[in-house]
């Protein structure tokens, strides 16, 4: 399906439309996150240090994400700029773009569980919403090429 935006109101809606999609693959990011970060980091099960925990458990979700994305969010320009190498080179995009994203949300993590003395879980999903939007106009704009306003496909 072809999408011409040629008004304001039609870039806007795209966009929305993407970053809905993109939301709800956040969300399943952030349960894979928040599953990898308790194994890793409760003290009932591996008990490492949370830092180390917070990265490995945001590169796991990255993974999850990129695919989810590339396939459904993105699916159409993914398509126009399909191939394995391609892919590759969209994955290594995604992954930079989101490296700041988990830098910043270890940080707020850190903050938050250190200084704040906020639940562990609660302060990583308000670290991981805080980086959503960032991530995703990154995203649209280097990661997949994104331009409503050309008419994106998908």
């Amino acid at each position: 399906m072809k999408w011409t935006a040629s008004t304001p109101c039609q870039v806007r809606l795209t966009v929305l439309r993407r970053y809905a999609q993109f939301c709800v693959v956040g969300g399943s990011g952030v349960f894979v996150d928040m599953a990898v970060i308790w194994l890793l980091a409760d003290p009932a099960n591996l008990g490492w240090d949370l830092t180390l925990s917070k990265v490995l458990a945001a590169e796991t979700a990255i993974v999850n994400n990129f695919v989810w994305n590339d396939v459904w969010t993105f699916g159409g320009l993914a398509a126009v700029t399909g191939g394995w190498r391609a892919r590759a080179i969209r994955f290594g995009k995604f992954n930079l773009i989101c490296l700041a994203g988990i830098a910043w949300s270890v940080l707020l993590l850190q903050v938050q569980v250190t200084w704040l003395s906020m639940d562990v879980y609660l302060a990583n999903l308000v670290s991981i919403i805080a980086v959503s939007v960032w991530n995703f106009a990154m995203n649209l704009r280097f990661g997949w090429k994104s331009d409503p306003r050309k008419g994106d496909r998908r």
